[in-house]
């Protein structure tokens, strides 16, 4: 007998236009598995005010939120591929909007979580109707990711209307423990006791430690899911331990939380998987003139106009490389945030060592990637200072793909890393990582066997360890070939693939004998 699943999350990429995160390769990625199995997915998003217009609506669903009653609408939509036993479907509400961040979350300085709030609890208040009124037949197991979604824990918890969704396992994934939606319980318009006025709940279920006064929508998914699944063994563990900012990111203020779920065997930690069939291949030996051609076109974007003179800047970089090839690249591609490039705004001499040691080599840095203004600044000033770091300020999955392909040396120096993905795509390629040594980064790469690490007690020690290392990494390729290339073949020989840990789903996530 197959068993029904549905995925609730803000992203899903294996519908065009809904990624922000590596959250949006997990919701695509397993349930392709699970439907390999036999078994049955649904996967559920809000439409962003955008997302249905290429959708047939299948339903409309109506429930109460602020109060007041309210219909909203399912449509199902077309995936990028069509896969037998997977459905894909999106809320549209006129409430729910596309945020400024990936047309999917909104930044809110003065009130965090002020707008995502709104939007996501009464999204997950349309999904529990629509559960409930059985639009994607009776369902099993419910998957949810992140806090976007623990809403739906909240009323399967206290709202007399959503009795049913108690007959139904959930499952509650984090992805990433720093982010946890804290609203206020009362007197906002963004407030649990806003959007559900004539429920009665239990604080002590629901509470910030930090902040009593709010409410903490991860909390709320790590305390009553029926199992709390973390994307990597050794981020399990970092998260049941407190964090000590900036040197160690752990719990978060959560950690006996954690504990707490540990205990009662609810906690898990498996490792993301990534794909190894059907790869993009791109052609080899045009790194420099297709980055070339993409800032051409970005030049003709209006909305680029603020960075032209930059990326003409960074053209003319890219020409004299085209005519003379570097000897050695390390590339980074990652949004730009503190969880990724702290170390570099900590410490101004870090970057100033890096690009020192590779000109001694005649040895370019390239990052790509967009995000917090402040580190973009850090990285284009860099850029002028820098005849051989060359920083892409923007989006190209065609230069990503040549980066996994050409580059010699990635680079992850992630402050912390619940999982992380681009150092499995990059070992794919028999590219080497360096990486610092904490989360699913310690679960992917072992220092000298299949890449690099850096470690220490302090940020200092971090810092120094990495520059240190670094200078080691590139002296290797140049003096020793053999190790080398053994370190590349052994990088290119891991496998870490979705059906082993789907397989560990099934077992521990998800309570459930494989399918025959």
């Amino acid at each position: 007998m197959k068993t029904n699943f549905l995925f609730v999350a803000a992203e899903n990429d294996a519908i065009p236009r809904c990624k922000a995160g590596g959250m949006g390769d997990v919701v695509r990625d397993v349930p392709r598995q699970i439907a390999a199995k036999g078994d049955r997915v649904s996967v559920i998003t809000p439409s962003y005010s955008r997302l249905h217009a290429s959708g047939n609506k299948i339903a409309d669903v109506h429930f109460v939120f602020r109060g007041t009653p309210q219909t909203a609408e399912v449509y199902e939509v077309p995936g990028k591929k069509e896969i037998e036993g997977i459905s894909h479907y999106v809320i549209h509400h006129p409430d729910i909007k596309a945020g400024d961040i990936a047309h999917i979350y909104f930044n809110d300085p003065d009130q965090p979580f002020f707008t995502d709030a709104n939007v996501f609890s009464l999204f997950c208040t349309a999904v529990a109707a629509s559960v409930r009124e059985n639009i994607f037949e009776k369902i099993d197991i419910i998957h949810l990711h992140d806090w976007h979604t623990s809403m739906m824990l909240f009323l399967r918890e206290f709202h007399p209307r959503f009795e049913a969704l108690k007959d139904i396992r959930f499952v509650y994934s984090i992805h990433n423990l720093a982010i946890q939606g804290i609203r206020p319980f009362e007197n906002n318009y963004s407030s649990l006791r806003a959007f559900f006025p004539d429920v009665e709940y239990d604080r002590e279920k629901l509470y910030d430690h930090r902040y009593p006064d709010c409410i903490n929508l991860m909390a709320v998914g790590i305390r009553l899911a029926d199992a709390v699944h973390t994307v990597s063994p050794s981020y399990k563990e970092d998260i049941q331990k407190p964090s000590d900012p900036p040197h160690f990111i752990g719990g978060e203020g959560l950690e006996d939380d954690l504990k707490t779920a540990n205990k009662e065997k609810r906690l898990f930690g498996i490792l993301n998987g990534a794909n190894y069939a059907n790869v993009n291949t791109v052609e080899k030996g045009i790194l420099f003139r297709q980055c070339i051609r993409r800032l051409f076109r970005w030049l003709q974007e209006e909305k680029k106009d603020y960075k032209a003179h930059y990326l003409a800047h960074t053209g003319e970089k890219l020409t004299r490389f085209q005519e003379n090839k570097p000897d050695f690249i390390c590339s980074s591609v990652a949004r730009l945030t503190e969880q990724k490039f702290y170390f570099f705004k900590h410490n101004p001499e870090l970057l100033p060592n890096l690009m020192e040691k590779l000109a001694e080599v005649n040895g370019v840095y390239i990052l790509l990637g967009t995000g917090a203004p402040e580190y973009e600044i850090i990285f284009r000033e860099a850029s002028y200072r820098y005849k051989n770091l060359i920083f892409i300020n923007a989006q190209s999955e065609s230069i990503i793909d040549m980066l996994y392909q050409e580059s010699d040396l990635y680079l992850m120096p992630s402050q912390f890393e619940p999982c992380g993905i681009s150092q499995m795509l990059a070992m794919r390629n028999g590219q080497p990582c360096l990486v610092h040594n904490t989360g699913g980064l310690k679960d992917t790469v072992i220092h000298m066997k299949t890449g690099f690490s850096f470690d220490g007690k302090t940020i200092e020690e971090k810092e120094v360890d990495f520059t240190k290392v670094f200078g080691e990494v590139v002296d290797l390729f140049f003096t020793d070939h053999k190790t080398w290339k053994k370190i590349c073949a052994n990088a290119k020989k891991q496998r870490f693939t979705w059906e082993k840990s789907v397989d560990q789903y099934y077992k521990e996530l998800y309570g459930l004998d494989q399918p025959d």
